[in-house]
């Protein structure tokens, strides 16, 4: 119901809803669970689950605004690396709100710094590393530290200039 949900304020056919519901459930592991309530989900598996809602409607952009800032680091990596993978069979443009910058060198080709206020595009800041990205092999790339202490450095002058912390 709940992946389906989207499909139906759609207008789209009951067995249609339900078959293209069950194959997001299946490409992101939790088809044996199609049938559960959320409360008997873990934070990651509810997270997998709003992956699956939000591919059922076949959007032109998946907007994610810190979906994954609610779990441990494992499980962090784990759907990061589940997002990629997914990514690599739609290839749908995703746009992906974090504060983590680990978070966005691994799963972006482009990085936006914001503002603090009002809230824009500070800077672009293309990522080097090509696709697939092997997080292990990446990290160890000087490049990747660069790129990291570039954007601490766009968004310290951001969090100082709102007063943080």
């Amino acid at each position: 119901g709940n992946v389906a949900y989207g499909l139906r304020l759609m207008g789209v056919p009951l067995a249609e809803r339900i078959a293209r519901a069950r194959g997001h459930l299946e490409r992101v592991g939790l088809l044996a669970f199609a049938d559960a309530y959320p409360h008997q989900l873990s934070e990651g598996m509810r997270q997998r689950v709003s992956i699956a809602r939000a591919l059922a409607t076949d959007p032109a952009i998946l907007l994610m605004d810190e979906p994954f800032a609610d779990l441990d680091e494992q499980n962090r990596l784990l759907l990061q690396d589940e997002l990629l993978r997914i990514w690599q069979e739609d290839r749908k443009t995703v746009l992906f709100v974090t504060h983590s910058l680990d978070e966005a060198i691994r799963l972006s080709d482009r990085v936006l710094v914001m503002s603090a206020s009002p809230g824009r595009i500070k800077t672009e800041v293309p990522v080097p590393f090509g696709r697939p990205r092997d997080y292990q092999v990446i990290r160890r790339d000087p490049a990747y530290g660069a790129l990291s202490a570039r954007l601490w450095g766009e968004l310290r002058e951001e969090v100082l200039r709102a007063g943080r912390p």
